[in-house]
């Protein structure tokens, strides 16, 4: 009996309603061939006829994801949706990060126009239907202190409160200044651990903790910055500038931070 041959794109079709059945999202170029038995030209055409009608999207090289009808408008799953599988394949360790963070903890009207990723080395932002991903280099990745949060596809390690705190005013020119993270710790800074704000200043520049421990003083979480103050007491070099890169002028003295309060932080209430 003969059985007509499916065509490449049809099978292709298939594989992908195997995948998403079964609550795969995320597949790679070489299984796609794998999978449908032909050449790797045939799977890339394959790949490309699927992409036009929106089916699914290739966040990076080699690597694809299946769009459900839901999230067709953005033309790609949702980061948080496939960041996890794509540091998992390339052995990078990683987390959400900043505003995307913050997010995450509670800053529910700071939500971010670009999804904010830290890796141990920078590498080039991800564009991907109209979603973005941004990454920052983060020193000591490995020693900050993370939270598994449940996505629609699965968990992405996300900073916990504190190290969000501090990654927020570490990269500060990456936030919108610290204007702005003065104000997401006006939502946040009731859940801050003093004593785990210790353990993860550890993991950063101690100039971060300086600048931090003014920060939560002008948003009235005084109490949550106590044990800093010891931390920075023992630790802290020198007396440094609240923003980097504007003039010391007539700046007051922060004492207990070390810090020379080169401009009023304004919270936008």
């Amino acid at each position: 009996m003969h059985v007509e041959k499916l065509s490449p794109k049809l099978r292709a079709a298939e594989v992908i309603d195997e995948f998403a059945a079964s609550g795969r999202y995320h597949f790679t170029a070489e299984q796609m061939r794998s999978m449908t038995g032909g050449s790797s030209a045939a799977a890339r055409t394959a790949l490309t006829r699927l992409a036009k009608k929106g089916m699914i999207a290739s966040p990076a090289r080699g690597f694809y994801v299946i769009v459900p009808p839901e999230y067709r408008r953005l033309g790609c799953l949702p980061a948080d949706q496939f960041i996890p599988a794509l540091m998992e394949k390339s052995g990078r360790i990683y987390y959400a990060a900043l505003l995307s963070a913050a997010e995450y903890h509670g800053a529910a009207h700071h939500r971010p126009q670009v999804f904010q990723v830290a890796l141990a080395k920078n590498r080039r932002p991800i564009s991907c239907g109209t979603v973005r991903v941004s990454f920052v280099a983060r020193k000591n990745i490995s020693e900050v202190p993370v939270r598994e949060i449940n996505t629609p596809r699965g968990s992405i390690q996300v900073s916990s409160i504190e190290a969000t705190a501090l990654d927020l005013v570490g990269y500060a020119h990456r936030v919108g200044g610290l204007d702005h993270v003065a104000t997401i710790f006006c939502e946040l800074a009731g859940d801050i651990s003093p004593e785990l704000l210790v353990a993860a200043a550890r993991t950063a520049p101690i100039t971060w903790a300086q600048r931090l421990g003014h920060l939560l003083e002008v948003v009235g979480a005084v109490d949550k910055a106590l044990p800093l103050k010891d931390y920075i007491r023992q630790r802290a070099q020198g007396t440094v500038l609240l923003v980097p890169g504007l003039p010391k002028g007539r700046a007051r003295r922060a004492k207990d931070w070390r810090l020379y309060v080169n401009a009023e932080i304004e919270v936008d209430l």
